[in-house]
């Protein structure tokens, strides 16, 4: 079978299944349609003989006969045959469900509460709130777990299941039950569904600054452009350095990922692509790009993944910008999707992302040059929030990892 199509990375989505509830798988895949050949099937026997026994059993035996649901067996079984790779939350059945909300993604048509999500060790986890949405509105975080939705118990449930009871249409509303692992406080949030729209870049001026805080919220198609606008804009604006925010990123499209990232650098590699056979492939900088002097630093937390990694480390190895903030979730690999008769589709991982000197970003993630978290109670500060800020209001926010990256840039200045 012939794979429809790459998804790189989350979206180049995290480690995870990176779903918009509202919603669609994104995560981890940085979405570069090309064709995949295979190394070969593997033996069938005698596992399928063992599959077949198994059901013939469960359906001759099983007593409670209203839960003999032929489909939601299948489904468990493909799912367990993915988990079975360790490869947790990335590799993935998708539903026919999930693969047409992973379909309105592309198509940047949304709705719902507008959060990324994975499941770890059973547990249904916040990977990211998407800038703007109901999720992020309501403080919703990374890490943070849900625990019920609308008071029914979702640990342990399949994804597509979970999915299921998150997703609605606008202007309805759900309610969550969350668990903040940094506090260990449980509280109760209702969200109103809503049409998503997803800002690929946002920018602002800092305030009593020449410096540009520059936001990459996903790489999906038409951000590398988005970029290059921003840049022209803020070298008009005199800027004379960039804070360059990638926290929360999921990824995207693998060639917007490259092209945003050429603008940074003059020459060598973006990443090297690996295959099944361990043969690499180098993804070389595209040339032209807008600011390859302008000082830089790169903001990075958790919920930096797949394309968005990709960056972070081809900046990191150029040595071009110190990245601040904490470790990426590590999602370093394109997911092939093959579609299934019903609808249904596996997300495999079939190539691997390295950096451009070798180093693996699957399960590790990139660790930043300056390791910066961030409390519980405090909120990342983007363009759009500072763009009618006082510069004493803007001196009194309290996200840290952005004052610690706006010192590296002046402290630039100052050894200039």
């Amino acid at each position: 079978m012939k794979p429809r199509g790459n998804w790189s990375g989350n979206f180049s989505t995290s480690g995870l299944i990176i779903l918009t509830l509202g919603l669609g798988v994104v995560g981890g895949v940085a979405m570069d349609r090309v064709a995949t050949d295979g190394l070969g099937p593997l033996n069938k026997s005698p596992s399928f003989s063992l599959m077949e026994d198994a059901w013939s059993i469960i359906g001759r035996f099983y007593v409670d006969r209203a839960a003999l649901k032929p489909r939601a067996m299948t489904y468990g079984a493909i799912s367990g045959m993915i988990d079975s790779l360790g490869d947790t939350g990335h590799s993935r059945f998708l539903s026919p469900g999930m693969v047409k909300a992973l379909t309105q993604i592309e198509r940047d048509k949304l709705q719902g509460i507008g959060a990324e999500i994975q499941l770890k060790d059973g547990h249904v986890v916040i990977v990211a709130p998407l800038d703007g949405s109901p999720a992020q509105r309501a403080g919703l975080r990374h890490g943070d777990i849900i625990l019920r939705v609308n008071n029914a118990e979702v640990t342990g449930l399949p994804l597509d299941q979970v999915v299921e009871k998150i997703s609605g249409t606008a202007g309805t509303s759900v309610t969550l039950t969350i668990l903040e692992i940094s506090s260990g406080r449980t509280r109760q949030i209702s969200l109103e569904r809503a049409a998503i729209t997803i800002h690929n870049v946002t920018w602002q001026m800092l305030p009593d600054t020449k410096l540009g805080h520059l936001r990459i919220s996903s790489f999906n198609r038409g951000a590398a452009e988005d970029v290059r606008e921003a840049l022209t804009r803020m070298k008009q604006e005199g800027a004379t350095g960039i804070v360059l925010d990638l926290r929360d990123n999921p990824g995207g499209l693998l060639d917007e990922a490259v092209s945003a990232a050429s603008q940074f650098l003059k020459g060598g590699n973006v990443l090297l692509v690996k295959n099944a056979r361990g043969q690499e492939t180098p993804i070389p900088v595209k040339p032209g790009g807008l600011a390859p002097d302008t000082p830089l630093v790169v903001l990075v937390n958790g919920g930096t993944a797949s394309g968005a990694e990709i960056m972070a480390g081809a900046l990191q190895d150029a040595c071009r910008a110190r990245l601040v903030g904490e470790t990426t979730i590590g999602t370093g690999t394109v997911l092939n999707e093959f579609p299934l008769p019903d609808g249904s589709a596996l997300l495999l991982a079939v190539e691997e992302w390295l950096t451009p000197d070798g180093h693996v970003i699957w399960h590790k993630g990139i660790a930043p040059n300056i390791v910066v978290a961030l409390p519980a109670n405090d909120s990342p500060l983007f363009p759009e929030m500072e763009r009618h800020m006082t510069a004493e209001q803007f001196r009194q926010s309290d996200d840290r990892q952005l004052a610690r990256a706006i010192e590296e840039l002046k402290d630039h200045k100052t050894e200039s």
